[in-house]
């Protein structure tokens, strides 16, 4: 009986170290840091992997997350230095770089943040008025994230940016806002209205100009064509004489036919609106010979 009690002790005490042990080993997941304290004092922050921690000495302080962490802080009453009392509510972007200084540098660190921001965000509007305030975010925001990334580093902690959500002047500011937006609005709406209606009187301009000077171009080009024309006329008329004449310098035609065709050009003459003609004397007589041949053969 002592034999099978000692064995049932035995692997008793056996189970107990085994469940001891499966208790005691911790495994840290990625992103994440645990701060580990031996009899109340700072021992080693574990990283990413498998850990074991002696039983009843050693103790987890704090897990701690490495993640990019944000915090959304209510809105803070602010004044500025024109005496606009405005709410601005803030967004801080951080991750912990030293768990170490995170556990043991600041108590609360959240609540240290969120205090040293309202604090930050007063004396910076403090110095701004209300117009810089609300066109100058950028300016606001970057001036807060050094501030706050300087005072931050002891408890480590590293502000990567800060935001400002909204920023909430009184009713009667934001009335006032709105107001001067719409007439804004209304003020460049007239100016597109008039900037089209030039720039439509001027198309118009154009077009009435263009099509001046294509008329012009084509009255033009029509009397270019005339003139060649009548150009082309007088060429061919004066080629057809000029032809006749060679022609009849080439027949050697006597005085007689030379005189009958002189004849004939005064008759054409006389048909034409001239009232008096003058005829050489040898055209006459070549008349006279033309008639008196003309009654020998009405007399046969």
């Amino acid at each position: 009986m002592s034999t099978i009690a000692g064995i049932v002790i035995v692997s008793v005490i056996v189970l107990l170290i085994l469940i001891l042990i499966i208790r005691n080993i911790k495994i840290v997941p990625q992103a994440h840091a645990f701060v580990i304290e031996r009899l109340g004092a700072y021992k080693a922050t574990w990283e990413t992997g498998l850990h074991l921690k002696v039983p009843f000495v050693d103790r987890i302080s704090r897990k701690v997350s490495l993640k990019e962490q944000v915090v959304d802080f209510p809105p803070q009453p602010v004044i500025t230095r024109d005496n606009v009392t405005m709410q601005i509510d803030t967004v801080v972007y951080f991750e912990i770089t030293d768990p170490k200084l995170y556990t043991y540098g600041v108590e609360r660190p959240i609540s240290a943040i969120e205090n040293l921001t309202a604090t930050t965000l007063r004396n910076i509007i403090g110095d701004l008025e209300l117009d810089n305030t609300l066109t100058s975010r950028d300016t606001i925001n970057d001036k807060i994230r050094i501030i706050l990334d300087e005072a931050t580093d002891a408890w480590g902690i590293r502000v990567i940016r800060v935001e400002l959500k909204n920023i909430l002047p009184p009713r009667e500011i934001q009335d006032a806002m709105e107001k001067q937006m719409k007439a804004e609005r209304e003020r460049r709406a007239r100016i597109l209205d008039a900037e089209g209606e030039k720039r439509s009187q001027i198309l118009v301009a154009e077009g009435l100009k263009e099509s001046a000077i294509l008329k012009a171009d084509a009255v033009k080009e029509q009397k270019i064509r005339e003139a060649q024309g009548e150009a082309e006329a007088i060429l061919t008329v004066q080629k057809a004489n000029a032809d006749a004449l060679r022609m009849l310098n080439e027949a050697a035609p006597s005085d007689r036919v030379i005189q009958l065709k002189s004849l004939e050009a005064f008759a054409k003459a006389a048909d034409g609106k001239a009232t008096k003609i003058i005829i050489p004397s040898e055209i006459q007589g070549l008349a006279g010979s033309v008639t008196a041949v003309k009654e020998i053969w009405k007399n046969d």
